[in-house]
């Protein structure tokens, strides 16, 4: 058994890993800080079933507070704590993304040293490739992100190698292409698009509609990520769902699963949105034996079951 420290544990992907390696019989200790960038109370929620399973976990704030206490006795770090979302990272808000992200990662960088030096996987996001051409995205690619989130988390990334070529840090990034799943941040399209059919109200594209994604089941990104763990093989992996998919398609898949019509409405593309994602998956298969095994059409049936039990104002909606 060993002892997990997962940061941002009361997000969407990072709950899911943490009941998964609890799952496993590992030992969990849970950060957050339950910033406001989304309801703290969906998150306190995200962490039921883990807490239940046995997670320690403790409120901890990644830029401010004392962080050795935490590190203590850690075998692996996974550092999951972001401050997400690439169009607020155009305001005045970016300091929020130098601090939370940057500087965070910085921090816990140096406390894992101070602590022995834990192997430590950091998420990263297909947001650093920027626009994707025609080939799929490989690693070896020079770097171009289109939005100040993209920058930051290119920055995380290369603190990382910092640490691993300085110190000898045990270290791997991991670029999450887009995730989904059950407790989707309720801002990202999947869930805004469920609510909407679900409720009957309109559903904004932002663009065309044709631009496509290489969208990760949230059980397929939480197995990459404890792969990585487990092998640490570094320095950097892409994982996605391994087919790209137009989010007329997804639409598509939500109207068929809800048995109901969207209210399409149609409004220009942002700033910061890459129109095509898609990722080479050749080092992931061949290091951690990473083979993404749900489809598209699977992962949203159970994101639509999932918003289907939400309570409230989705609820209500399809009572």
């Amino acid at each position: 058994m060993s002892r997990f420290l997962v940061t941002g544990a009361a997000g969407f992907i990072g709950s899911h890993l943490c009941e998964a390696l609890l799952a496993r019989g590992e030992s969990v200790l849970g950060l957050d800080s339950f910033t406001d960038y989304y309801d703290p109370a969906r998150k306190r929620a995200n962490l039921t079933d883990a807490l239940a399973a046995g997670l320690e976990f403790r409120r901890l704030d990644l830029v401010r507070d004392a962080l050795d206490a935490a590190l203590e006795g850690i075998d692996v770090v996974c550092h999951l704590a972001a401050q997400p979302g690439v169009r607020p990272s155009w305001s005045e808000d970016f300091d929020l993304y130098a601090q939370r992200n940057i500087v965070a990662t910085q921090r816990l960088l140096e406390a894992t040293l101070r602590a022995g030096g834990p192997r430590f996987v950091l998420a990263s996001s297909s947001s650093v490739y920027g626009n994707v051409g025609e080939q799929p995205a490989r690693e070896s690619d020079r770097l171009t992100p289109v939005s100040p989130y993209g920058l930051t988390k290119a920055a995380c990334e290369e603190l990382v190698g910092v640490y691993r070529r300085v110190h000898g840090l045990s270290a791997v990034s991991l670029r999450y292409f887009t995730a989904y799943g059950p407790r989707q941040r309720p801002e990202m399209a999947f869930a805004s698009f469920i609510r909407a059919v679900l409720s009957g109200r309109p559903l904004h594209v932002l663009g065309d509609g044709r631009q496509t994604r290489d969208f990760a089941y949230v059980a397929d990104v939480v197995a990459a990520t404890i792969a990585a763990a487990e092998r640490l093989p570094g320095p950097v992996y892409n994982v996605s769902g391994g087919k790209s998919s137009t989010l007329l398609e997804a639409i598509a898949h939500i109207e068929r699963l809800t048995g109901r019509r969207a209210l399409l409405r149609f409004s220009p593309s942002a700033r910061g949105d890459a129109y095509r994602t898609m990722a080479d998956l050749t080092a992931a298969r061949r290091d951690l034996g990473y083979s993404p095994e749900v489809t598209l059409g699977e992962g949203l049936a159970r994101q639509v079951q999932a918003a289907m039990r939400e309570p409230g104002e989705l609820a209500e909606a399809v009572a």
